[in-house]
């Protein structure tokens, strides 16, 4: 049995942490930052690798797996946005919510269960976990530049390739989110016979889905507003996160045949 964080993945935890937290915002660039940072990226990898072994299946069954997943993924998209566009603040504030989902973890502790329902053995729930998973990460680290964008539009100067930015990880969060339906309906078919049920959980990705594309259609015909398009942002990430765990705990889960945690 595995403890659910062991000390590789609180070790990862701490180093992402403290390659950023620890060093000031304007010397984040520096090579011990950098060092540290990919050190934690790293050790979560290995941890997350070492977990699948142990358990002999993939470590995705239950909303605490799949966090860790986020958690992972939001360090690597931070630092990857952080080299292909030199955006230091977002770098922080990834690395501070992949933190976070680490927490939730540790307050939430899970038994790792190694039995698999039938339903999850086929071999299009990895693929489908991991793309959508990612999906979510790149989305998440949009809503975080929708919430920046707001408090510098409402309190200070906004910047416009602060949209440039959501719009790049909407773009390939979108992606990826759209495969992750797909690969999702195919699985469906093939477990319960039938591509999709609107079921509660179907319905809630279907509403995330909209939202994503409506923000899409809006940039592309409003290019210059600002405020309604990081308020849709924003609020698209709250319907994410209910159709991710929030439906879980509505009374129309109770007839889903997603939940299995």
């Amino acid at each position: 049995m595995i403890k659910p964080l062991s000390g590789k993945s609180k070790i990862g935890a701490i180093l992402d942490a403290s390659g950023v937290v620890r060093t000031p915002a304007g010397r984040v660039t520096g090579i011990t930052g950098n060092i540290l940072v990919i050190a934690g990226i790293a050790v979560f990898g290995y941890y997350l690798t070492l977990l699948w072994l142990s358990l002999g299946r993939a470590p995705m069954r239950t909303l605490g797996e799949t966090r860790l997943w986020y958690s992972f993924f939001l360090g690597l998209i931070g630092y990857v946005t952080y080299l292909r566009w030199n955006y230091k603040w977002f770098l922080v504030y990834s690395v501070l919510m992949s933190v976070l989902f680490l927490v939730i973890n540790l307050a939430h502790p899970e038994n790792f269960s190694k039995t698999l329902m039938p339903a999850l053995q086929s071999p299009w729930f990895v693929p489908h976990v991991i793309v959508y998973i990612f999906a979510y990460a790149l989305l998440g680290a949009a809503s975080l530049v929708a919430v920046y964008g707001l408090w510098l539009e409402y309190f200070r100067t906004f910047r416009k390739n602060l949209l440039q930015l959501a719009d790049n990880l909407v773009y390939v969060g979108f992606a990826f989110l759209t495969l992750g339906l797909l690969f999702g309906a195919v699985w469906a078919k093939e477990a319960w016979g039938h591509y999709w049920t609107w079921d509660p959980k179907e319905t809630w990705a279907f509403i995330t889905w909209m939202m994503y594309l409506i923000y899409m259609h809006f940039r592309y015909f409003h290019p210059r507003k600002v405020r309604t398009p990081l308020w849709v942002l924003a609020l698209a990430f709250v319907v994410l996160l209910i159709a991710w765990f929030g439906v879980n705990y509505l009374p129309s889960a109770q007839s889903s045949v997603h939940v299995y945690s």
